[in-house]
């Protein structure tokens, strides 16, 4: 799909291949007769007989994979999918009606924004739209919206982005303003790649690319996962268990030693070892990555996921090695930031997955707040209401790292590491050469057994050797880890574990 004036298909046509057969049926009612003058008049009759709809807009319950989901799809053919005053009314309508009954909702935008014929009295109606929407996300049922080409203005700005999965058609323009406006106002013309599909998803504004033809299967997948989730446990039903902590190397007298460092560190950067897209694929149930366009080489990783039986969603970073380069951005914290807050606002509990050599270092990254990013991950995480479960995949090099541990609890691989710098840099700093990593790393307490005496890890999952060895056998063990961790932290009461948050942050670092 390109970037031209609409697109290739139809509300009737999209809305045919996502369904199941026979499976849509309308809600819409007709809209008030017209007050318009004429000539507008004149064009909504023409827009009616070319489209062989009475507005802009369809609604109705639809049927995928046999699951009920609201559904609302703009009809670009009608003057431009543009959102009038009784436009906006039957949106508004749809989007009360799948909250009352409790349905999730998919909204399929195409539009150029706001009918001018209009004026301000269907510019101010995306008020009314949003309010509703957010009436329908505050009642915890989701809401998925998927912009088609074009998607802009108010339309853009409002209810079209608001989903808390934002999806979008390949080559989509989407945007606020558009490209002949900005040429009229600004004398030049827009930059063409700024508002595209893709440009939007690398930039953490788009949670996915999706071609239409593929967009009904992610949907049965995802609202599987988002069905799955368990009413949260009332204090007399499940009451919070006595939390029994983890033995310590030193007071566990089966624990193995403690790896060399160096040996961890070297392990962690094999080509061959398991990244997040690997443990997820080992060890998940039910699997909707949430990638970018050709970002599958990305540093991030975000997907709704069903393991050891429970919804979650995860937020990862992607191993790095010497032949793919990725370096984590202020761009991929800003969607660690969105995935949070959706996790809370779906009830679902969060994993983080950390294996990073580092946040992007350029002057680029200054520009763009890297440093402030991770602050506000920190913040982030440290304040959520939802479960946080992070597990210590590999490399932990730097604030990148430190952005996605605040957690209830840790999990790690046995020679997951986590240190200030690489130990590279370290010894560059201290001895002003790279030559004295090896013995840095043995001194600075960056193995996951270290890290468990100091308060962050709680669990350490052996690998046997390496998990480069025995890749599937590793993810099962580690999988087997966080399903348990979930369940745990499952069974505590809110306030319990929010608690118990606070006292084990306030602590860490002291030897236990």
């Amino acid at each position: 799909m390109g970037t031209g004036s609409g697109t290739a298909l139809t509300a009737h046509q999209l809305i045919g291949l996502l369904v199941d057969p026979d499976g849509f049926r309308g809600w819409d009612e007709p809209p008030a007769p017209d007050r318009a003058d004429p000539g507008y008049r004149a064009s909504l009759d023409r827009a009616r007989e070319r489209t062989g709809l009475d507005e802009a807009v369809l609604t109705g319950l639809g049927l995928i994979g046999g699951r009920p989901v609201a559904l609302i799809a703009s009809e670009f053919g009608f003057l431009g999918g543009s959102i009038g005053v009784a436009t906006a009314e039957r949106i508004t309508r749809a989007v009360e009606r799948a909250t009352d009954e409790r349905l999730p909702l998919l909204a399929l935008p195409v539009s150029g924004g706001t009918r001018m014929q209009e004026g301000s009295a269907a510019f101010l109606c995306m008020l009314r739209i949003t309010a509703a929407v957010q009436a329908h996300r505050a009642a915890g049922l989701p809401y998925v919206t998927y912009l088609r080409n074009p998607t802009m203005g108010g339309v853009f700005a409002s209810w079209g982005t608001l989903g808390q999965l934002v999806l979008a058609e390949p080559g989509a323009r989407l945007g606020f303003l558009g490209p002949r406006v900005y040429e009229e106002l600004r004398g030049v013309e827009l930059p063409p790649d700024v508002q595209r599909a893709e440009t939007l998803a690398g930039q953490g504004l788009v949670d996915a690319v999706v071609p239409p033809q593929e967009l009904r299967e992610l949907l049965r997948r995802a609202l599987t996962v988002l069905a799955a989730a368990p009413p949260a446990p009332s204090p007399e039903s499940a009451p919070a268990p006595t939390p029994t902590p983890e033995p310590t190397p030193e007071s566990d007298p089966d624990a193995p030693g403690h790896p060399d460092a160096w040996d961890s560190v070297r392990r962690t950067r094999r080509p061959d070892r398991p990244g997040a897209r690997e443990l997820l694929r080992h060890t998940t149930e039910e699997l909707v990555l949430l990638d970018a366009p050709g970002g599958r080489g990305g540093a991030l990783v975000r997907a709704l996921a069903v393991l050891g039986g429970r919804p979650v969603l995860v937020v990862g970073q992607q191993r790095q090695t010497p032949e793919h380069e990725r370096p984590f951005t202020a761009a991929d914290l800003r969607a660690v930031r969105r995935t949070a807050r959706l996790a809370e606002q779906l009830g679902l509990p969060l994993v983080t997955v950390v294996d990073t050599a580092g946040a992007e270092l350029s002057a680029r990254a200054e520009l763009d707040g890297i440093a402030v990013e991770i602050a506000h991950c920190l913040t982030t995480l440290l304040a959520l209401r939802t479960p946080v479960l992070a597990v210590l995949l590999g490399q932990g090099s730097g604030g990148g790292a430190l952005a996605l541990l605040p957690a209830d609890r840790v999990i790690a691989a046995e020679h997951a590491w986590l240190a200030p710098l690489p130990p590279e840099g370290a010894s560059a700093i201290v001895h002003r050469d790279g030559s004295h990593a090896a013995e840095l790393a043995r001194s600075q307490g960056i193995g996951a057994r270290h890290l468990a005496e100091v308060g962050l890890v709680d669990e350490v999952v052996p690998e046997l050797p390496d998990a480069a060895e025995e890749p599937e056998a590793f993810c099962a063990r580690l999988g087997q880890a966080v399903g348990a961790a979930l369940g745990a932290l499952a069974a505590a009461a809110e306030t319990d574990r929010l608690a118990a948050r606070a006292a084990r942050h306030r602590r860490l670092g002291d030897l236990r």
